[in-house]
């Protein structure tokens, strides 16, 4: 077998995304026979990896998956008292992860897998992965805004950001694709030209589309 970066193979394992390995070797957690890993060395088949005492498994079955997510259901794995989130949703053993998060308000398609590298792709904003949304307001902006959205906007906390596109589909319902995205992105946008989102869902993720995927249903699907 062909040597690899460290923290490559760390997320074909699934045991996290490529920037958490990245992040687990500059913190010396992580031992390649049983010596310290450096970060971006490269590994083989044969040797052992393993992360604060625990042997990762180089070959795992890789999962991909679709799911729309319906509103009401956080994306995190941490059990909080009176709260759903959405691996609820799907009865699996796995460890996944979500390849681009959607908060608590919001519904549409995400992805989960076990493939770090994948999540990785897809997430950052180096490989301008496209997001695609619907989105219902209670008030309509102009179209100077709408070019200063593209262009770009300040929400806050030293945070400047833009959309790829945006359409105008009929009265107070929106397009938009993004790239990238900041935490609650698109609801601080129109919140800078007082207007409320009532409504967000995504319905694309590069090219996963949510289709016919009814509310809390989930799928499999291949890379």
């Amino acid at each position: 077998m062909d040597s690899k970066k460290i923290q490559k193979v760390i997320a074909e394992s699934g045991y996290c995304s490529r920037r958490k390995a990245e992040e687990l070797v500059k913190e010396s957690k992580v031992r390649v026979n049983n010596r310290t890993a450096k970060t971006g060395e490269r590994v083989r088949e044969e040797d052992e990896i393993t992360i604060e005492g625990k042997k990762i498994n180089s070959r795992k079955r890789l999962i991909y998956i679709l799911l729309n997510k319906p509103k009401g259901y956080s994306c995190t794995r941490k059990k909080i008292r009176g709260e759903r989130n959405v691996f609820d949703l799907i009865n699996l053993d796995e460890h996944l992860f979500i390849a681009g998060r959607l908060d608590k308000d919001s519904h549409g398609l995400l992805l989960l897998t076990n493939d770090g590298n994948f999540a990785y792709r897809i997430m950052h904003p180096s490989f301008e992965s496209e997001k695609e949304y619907l989105v219902k307001v209670r008030k309509d902006i102009t179209k100077e805004e709408e070019l200063e959205m593209k262009k770009g906007v300040d929400i806050g906390e030293k945070e400047k950001v833009s959309v790829k596109e945006i359409k105008r589909i009929e009265n107070k319902r929106y397009n938009l694709i993004l790239c990238s995205g900041k935490r609650r992105q698109i609801r601080r946008m129109f919140e800078r030209f007082n207007s409320t989102v009532d409504d967000l869902q995504r319905i694309r993720i590069d090219k996963y589309n949510l289709g016919r995927l009814k509310k809390g249903e989930w799928i499999f699907i291949k890379k």
